[in-house]
């Protein structure tokens, strides 16, 4: 089994995406809108920060206590939308429960919509109008899978998991470069013989080291884009050390998706700088 190298991934997109950023006549302006404080969420924003630092894109971290309700927040959004050189406004989900998620991010303008989460973006998406913004984290799947230089044309390929997130948009993604694919869901009722027949699986579902060695076939690529909490920190649908004499190639959790995902949000913000 080779372990992808998702960092490696990353720091190739990103310095390209700072050589890019270097030609705008501009420095771009990305911001993420914290609610809370929630420590995770918080962590993942400083990640965020120093990337885009790193590549040349002003960082800009709006924080809101849990306190403010769904029309200020929108309020703020908009002030946010009329920012000189804004390219990407995204929101660090879970919200509070209070807060009204989609109207939300419906707020954000369409084309700043980097995350590709509210209504708008998330349409043209799906029915590919040119120029649309991408999901990051399929993105990221679609990065790892081409870092290894496979012919997918003739592979059984199956995404298991049908989140907003992460396996709906890796789908449409896979469908529309012309590939079959195969998607499990929560429905599915032959999910072991589908997953048993893949050549290459995307993991999204969300359950620590679910996927185990005899779930799967011999020199299996596995992608795995799921995260779960456990007592030794983040593990992904994978189980390493079950899968590690059978699968041909396996992203790891962390270290996998995670990093690339980043990478292509502020490749994202880069493709709004371009185009507006």
């Amino acid at each position: 089994m080779i372990i992808i190298d998702g960092k490696k991934i990353k720091d190739e997109i990103l310095a390209e995406v700072k050589e890019r950023v270097l030609k705008l006549p501009f420095t771009p302006v990305f911001c993420d809108i914290l609610v809370g404080d929630n420590p995770v969420s918080a962590s993942y924003v400083r990640i965020k920060s120093r990337l885009a630092e790193q590549v040349g894109i002003k960082f800009r971290t709006v924080n809101f206590t849990d306190k403010i309700t769904t029309d200020e927040l929108i309020a703020e959004i908009e002030n946010l939308n009329r920012v000189p050189h804004m390219r990407g406004i995204i929101i660090q989900l879970p919200l509070p429960d209070h807060i009204n998620k989609n109207q939300v991010l419906d707020a954000i303008r369409p084309e700043l919509d980097v995350d590709c989460l509210g209504s708008k973006a998330s349409e043209d998406f799906y029915n590919n109008v040119p120029n649309s913004l991408c999901y990051p984290t399929g993105l990221a799947c679609l990065e790892l899978l081409n870092s290894l230089h496979i012919d997918l044309s003739d592979k059984n390929i199956v995404v298991s998991g049908q989140g907003t997130l992460v396996g709906k948009p890796v789908t449409h993604l896979l469908r529309s470069r012309g590939l079959t694919v195969a998607t499990i869901d929560s429905q599915t009722e032959n999910k072991n013989e589908i997953l048993k027949n893949a050549d290459v699986i995307i993991s999204a579902i969300g359950k620590g080291k679910y996927l185990t060695g005899e779930m799967i076939k011999k020199d299996v690529i596995i992608i795995d884009a799921g995260t779960s909490e456990s007592t030794s920190g983040i593990v992904g649908d994978v189980d390493l050390e079950s899968v590690k004499d059978i699968a041909s190639y396996v992203s790891p959790v962390p270290g996998g998706v995670g990093p690339v995902t980043v990478a292509m949000l502020l490749n994202n913000v880069l493709k709004v700088s371009e185009m507006l």
